[in-house]
């Protein structure tokens, strides 16, 4: 008989996921499978995941009812440094808004209805994970930065 975790990473690579990374980067690795478990059973359609360019990274382009939506996931451990959705800063918004800009211009497409959506999860020590889904987070692009001089 195949052990458990062997079987979860067989079914990890069927679905296209990488494998997941040890220590610290895991349990980001864990709230973004279940922040698109979330997502997919509130019927978003996930297009693609991890969209890397120079500009900054989408952790998931998917699809809401017509609308396509660039997805943060944000996790934190306890409110020690904040909530989840707080830390997606200005300087974030424009890394996410700038790839943002970089995927439709790799598509072939007319440019569709966009939105910026964060999944926040909260875990605290003998509780089960808070998730929520803000839809339409924030808006882009946002307001450039300070040049020092």
């Amino acid at each position: 008989m195949i052990p458990l975790s062997w079987a979860r990473r067989i079914a990890e690579r069927l679905r296209g996921l990488p494998p997941r990374p040890g220590g610290s980067r895991g349990a980001g690795w864990d709230w973004e499978r279940a922040a698109e478990k979330a997502l997919e059973s509130e019927g978003y359609r996930i297009l693609s995941r991890n969209f890397r360019t120079r500009m900054g990274e989408i952790d998931f382009v998917a699809e809401d009812r017509g609308t396509l939506c660039f997805v943060e996931v944000k996790g934190r451990s306890g409110e020690g440094f904040g909530s989840p959705a707080a830390a997606v800063t200005a300087e974030k918004q424009r890394r996410i808004f700038r790839a943002a800009e970089a995927y439709l211009a790799g598509r072939n497409a007319p440019a569709p209805v966009c939105r910026f959506d964060v999944v926040a999860i909260l875990e605290r020590p003998g509780e089960k994970p808070a998730l929520e889904i803000l839809r339409d987070a924030f808006q882009g692009p946002p307001t450039p930065r300070r040049r020092r001089g």
